[in-house]
Formats: structure tokens, C-alpha cells, sequence
């Protein structure tokens, strides 16, 4: 009788190694249009609330929201609870603590800009963990992507308010955020994910529990406050990690990543639509670029055996 496999902390290829599709596409615009509002709740909860009750309300919200949904309580085995739990702790707990205060200290637009440099940390731990690369066309795509990501944030970044502990705060954050979406493809393909991520938030929840109540005696309240938490917590924290979980699942983590890209366009298309806001010449650059890094990124994967790195 074959002994089960043991389960480590590893990467997995995407199971459409082909170009997107539908799903794909479906699920890379709505992570876009969710996450392209998570600055302002963030922004609009810390007027009263402490960044602990911030962090905690939102994991808790999530944790809640999916528990209703029939296929996240399906079993799970206990081997893979240990790895669930670094999924939530890297993916969700600490990026939610350093998020909180780091937007204390900068603006949400020095946030976004510093974020867009997720796809490649992401790409960096991908190819330290699976010894090799992704295809060529798909590696273009993600600096052309970055490029356009900075070109976008750029004019509102210029004399903007960014203290150096903040940015730093949100690169810890993105670094964790790639980790997390890297080892999280092998536990979706084998138990879908929202039962994964039903289960790192709760893990996360329980974990923060101190801490979160400790935020939350130390808050005031607003009505403004109880809305940016929900759409935070159910939206950007459960529906959206669950989307991005499958997405990187079925695409792989490196070309799941260009969601990162994507959030701060959203951010400017709402700017113009909502607020009546200007779009600058640099703008119109970084959006193309962005649009122009979707059409690589997306395209099927080609081997790359030149760039595969053997284990020693």
C-alpha cells in the first residue's frame, strides 16, 4: 500500500496552462473591482476605528460570510490545517495589521503604487519555489505591467504624504501576500477554495482575537464605519480571497498576480465616472501599458526549459 503523500509548503502550476478564459477573465475583473475599493474602506474605517479592530472586523466578516456557503464546510484533513494556517496568517492577518498602520502613515495612493510591485514578489518566490520561471511572454507582461502600474500611480503620488515606516509597512505586506498565493494553489486544486479560505480566515480570527479586542476598546463608532467594514470584510476580505484563490489556482500564482496591476485602473475608472476626476497624459500611457501586459500575461504558457533550475 502506497504511503499518502507528505504535504510541505510548495508551489503548484495552474491547471489551464492555456490561454484565459471566461472563468479566468470573470474572476481577474471582479478581484479587480473589489479590491480597487479596499484603500477607501480601509481609509474610511480608521477615521474611528483602531487599526487592530480594522484587522480583526474584516478577517472575522469574511471568515463569516463564507461559512454560509455550502462547499467551504466540506471536510478538510488535519495535515493540511498547518499550511491553511500560514495561508491565513500571511495572506490575510498580517497583511490587514500592516495595511491598517501603514495607512496611517501614507497615503492610500503611495499604497497602491507601492502594492503594483506584488506580481513580481510573487513572481520571485514562484521561481525560488518551483526552480523555474514562467514562460518568457508571460514574464514580459508582468514588468510591462509594473512599468504601466507606476506610470498610473505617479501623478498622484507626486508630493504625497509617505513616511518611510508606512512603505515599508506595505512592502512587508505585499512580501506576505506572496507568499500566501504561492503556496495556496496546490490546497484549492485539492479542496476548492473557499473551504480553504473559510478556514485561514477563522485560523486568522482566532489568532488576532487579543488583539482585535483590544483595537476595539480603544474606537469610536460611525455609521460610515459599520458600512466601509462590511463591504471590506465580506467583499474584499471573503468573496475577494476566495476569487483570487481560484483564480491563482487555475492560472498559477505569477499570472494570477496581475489582479495587482489592474486595482489601481479600477481606481482611476471610478475616479472619472464618480468624481468627475481628470486623467493626465502619463495616465493614458500606464493604462495602455496595463492593458497591453493583460494580452501577455494571458496568453497560453510555453515551456520554458532553458530557465528550469534543477534541484540539487
Amino acid at each position: 500500500m502506497t504511503a499518502p503523500a507528505r504535504r510541505g509548503f510548495k508551489t503548484a502550476d495552474g491547471t489551464n496552462q492555456g490561454a484565459f478564459g471566461p472563468t479566468e477573465w470573470g474572476l481577474l475583473g471582479a478581484n479587480s473591482l473589489i479590491w480597487g475599493s479596499s484603500f477607501l474602506w480601509i481609509k474610511i474605517g480608521l477615521d474611528v476605528l483602531h487599526p487592530g479592530a480594522v484587522a480583526f472586523i474584516r478577517i472575522f466578516l469574511g471568515a463569516t460570510a463564507l461559512s454560509f456557503i455550502p462547499s467551504a464546510r466540506q471536510p478538510v484533513p488535519r495535515d493540511a490545517l498547518p499550511i491553511i494556517a500560514v495561508i491565513g496568517i500571511a495572506g490575510s492577518l498580517l497583511p490587514a495589521i500592516l495595511f491598517a498602520f501603514a495607512e496611517q502613515r501614507i497615503e492610500s495612493s503611495v499604497a497602491g503604487m507601492v502594492q503594483s510591485t506584488g506580481p513580481l514578489f510573487i513572481l520571485g518566490i514562484s521561481i525560488a519555489m518551483a526552480r523555474k520561471t514562467p514562460g518568457r511572454i508571460q514574464m514580459i507582461g508582468l514588468f510591462i505591467g509594473f512599468v504601466g502600474g507606476s506610470m498610473l500611480a505617479l501623478p498622484n503620488v507626486t508630493g504625497a504624504d509617505a513616511e518611510p515606516l508606512g512603505v515599508f509597512l506595505v512592502v512587508c505586506a505585499v512580501f506576505c501576500y506572496g507568499v500566501s498565493s504561492n503556496i495556496t494553489p496546490p490546497l484549492v486544486q485539492e479542496f476548492g477554495g473557499s473551504a480553504v479560505i473559510m478556514r485561514a480566515l477563522w485560523i486568522s480570527t482566532a489568532v488576532l482575537f487579543p488583539y482585535g479586542v483590544y483595537g476595539l476598546l480603544n474606537s469610536g463608532f460611525s455609521w460610515m464605519a459599520v458600512i466601509a467594514m462590511t463591504m471590506l470584510g465580506i467583499f474584499g476580505t471573503g468573496i475577494a480571497r476566495t476569487f483570487f484563490a481560484v483564480l491563482a489556482s487555475r492560472a498559477g500564482a505569477p499570472r494570477a498576480a496581475l489582479v495587482s496591476y489592474f486595482v489601481p485602473v479600477v481606481a482611476v475608472l471610478l475616479g472619472v465616472i464618480f468624481r468627475n476626476e481628470s486623467v493626465t497624459a502619463i495616465e493614458l500611457v500606464g493604462l495602455t501599458l496595463i492593458l497591453s501586459s493583460a494580452s501577455f500575461v494571458s496568453r497560453a504558457q510555453q515551456s520554458n526549459p532553458s530557465h528550469t533550475y534543477q534541484k540539487t
